[in-house]
């Protein structure tokens, strides 16, 4: 039906997985439309209102899914679940009569967008544990690597590379939790009809030893999905808002890392860089190139993800009175997109950060040249400790350093360790070996190493090996 001579999403061939496609297809929706109202039914046979050969009729076409003919019948309603419920019940001669007794369209399609939003949280949970575990052995494996660590994107002090890592872990760990938090308290709409009174459910159930909310728990617990005790015709549009801001969080997290990688690959750092095929296109101008095509593509889409929350929130706080249906168009979209986005982020995260090359050379050079004047802070806090003032031993520096900046701005090595063992003032308190050794950025790095390594251990002990 659909073809690339027509408009498609980028989420239906572009981005995302298959399994991720799968949960948001037209065909697993429908599928899980009629395990709603085959539950539905069986509640209603346990209080004697549904034959036996009535529940086995439709449990025998439950998975027979026959999409052109509900989109044929639609022309005519203008009513997708109603067309949904006529084809099903074309195929189901003793049980089709019974099909969405008492239930309003929300008892199915809002209990159907739970159970699909609890399927992609846990695909989008097993990606973020694959990532962090892939997090956890490079913390381990860098975790002396000592790096330049920049503020303002400026050279500051040195980091290790492991700690580095652990930074983009820690935030990613959080993430995990939230996320676990979220699939936890996902939560269907119930059976409670038109406006969450079930009183449609109270008028068939009228006579039988079986209230609405025995009925309701009995079809939910077949679709083994916890549900609100309270809700209009619709589940609160909170869930909805807080599904977004979980995956928001998520795509924050990932954005900070691409855009970090991004810097780190130019050329003035270069210092990481992407895995790069060796038929792999940079620019179609510029052959040379090897642009940072994954990492801008998740930065892309993390700003899309980005944007969804506030949609969310109009929908959860402009729900006029018992329902409108003003979220419905876009509910359709920023649900599977959300999802779809983020699980291509996860994917291209995994892959970067499994195949990505560290150029230590690189690293080491970048040290060379900024770690020293790192190295001063050592230099200064040994000063004082010998008596020195700290302001003058500062001054001293801070002269030092300017003759450094300048000599390196016409291009010669940074000559600021022989400059600071060639200052009388300086010597006068601590020796030129001393100097030296402090001077050594390379050990400035305090507890980075320990906390780094503790921390991916912690990854482990979360989720698991």
């Amino acid at each position: 039906m659909f073809t690339h001579a027509t408009y498609i999403s980028p989420f239906t061939w572009r981005y995302g997985s298959e399994a991720m496609r799968q949960v948001w297809s037209e065909e697993h929706k429908r599928r899980l439309m009629r395990r709603v109202w085959v539950a539905l039914a069986a509640a209603q046979h346990q209080a004697g209102l549904v034959s036996a050969a009535q529940l086995a009729d439709l449990q025998a076409h439950q998975e027979d899914i026959d999409i052109p003919r509900a989109l044929e019948i639609e022309q005519e309603t203008r009513h997708d679940v109603m067309a949904e419920i006529r084809a099903f019940a074309e195929q189901c001669p003793v049980g089709g009569g019974i099909i969405h007794w008492g239930a309003t369209s929300a008892d199915i399609t809002d209990n159907v967008d739970a159970l699909r939003l609890r399927e992609a949280a846990q695909l989008v949970l097993d990606q973020l544990r694959e990532l962090l575990l892939l997090l956890a052995e490079k913390i381990e494996s860098t975790a002396v690597i000592p790096t330049m660590a920049l503020t303002h994107i400026q050279p500051a002090e040195p980091t290790t590379l492991g700690y580095r890592f652990a930074v983009y872990a820690q935030d990613l760990l959080e993430d995990y939790h939230n996320l676990q938090s979220l699939i936890v308290n996902l939560r269907g709409k119930g059976l409670k009809g038109a406006v969450g009174t079930q009183a449609g459910y109270a008028e068939l159930l009228a006579g039988t030893a079986v209230s609405p909310e025995a009925m309701e728990a009995a079809a939910m617990a077949i679709l083994e999905l916890p549900y609100f005790p309270i809700a209009t015709q619709t589940y609160t549009r909170q869930q909805d808002l807080r599904v977004q801001q979980v995956l928001a969080g998520i795509a924050a997290s990932l954005h900070k890392f691409a855009l970090d990688f991004r810097i780190l690959q130019s050329p003035p750092f270069g210092e990481w860089a992407e895995p790069f095929g060796k038929g792999q296109v940079g620019s179609s101008a510029m052959p040379f190139k090897r642009n940072p095509i994954n990492t801008e593509n998740i930065c892309s889409l993390a700003r899309y993800v980005a944007g969804l929350p506030a949609m969310a929130w109009d929908n959860a706080s402009q729900a006029i009175l018992e329902r409108s249906l003003d979220d419905s168009a876009n509910r359709r979209i920023f649900q599977a997109d959300g999802f779809l986005a983020t699980d291509e982020m996860l994917r291209r995260a995994v892959r970067l950060v499994r195949e990505m090359a560290i150029d230590e050379r690189a690293i080491a050079r970048n040290m060379a040249i900024y770690g020293p004047f790192a190295a001063t802070e050592r230099v200064l806090m040994a000063l004082v400790a010998a008596g020195a003032s700290r302001q003058d031993a500062h001054e001293w520096i801070r002269e030092a350093s300017l003759q450094a900046w300048a000599a390196m701005k016409e291009g010669k090595d940074n000559p600021l360790v022989g400059i600071l063992i060639s200052d009388m003032r300086i010597l006068g308190y601590l020796g030129a070996e001393d100097v030296r050794g402090l001077m050594a950025a390379e050990g400035h790095v305090g507890t980075a190493v320990t906390r780094a390594r503790a921390f991916a251990q912690t990854i482990r002990d979360v989720v698991g090996e």
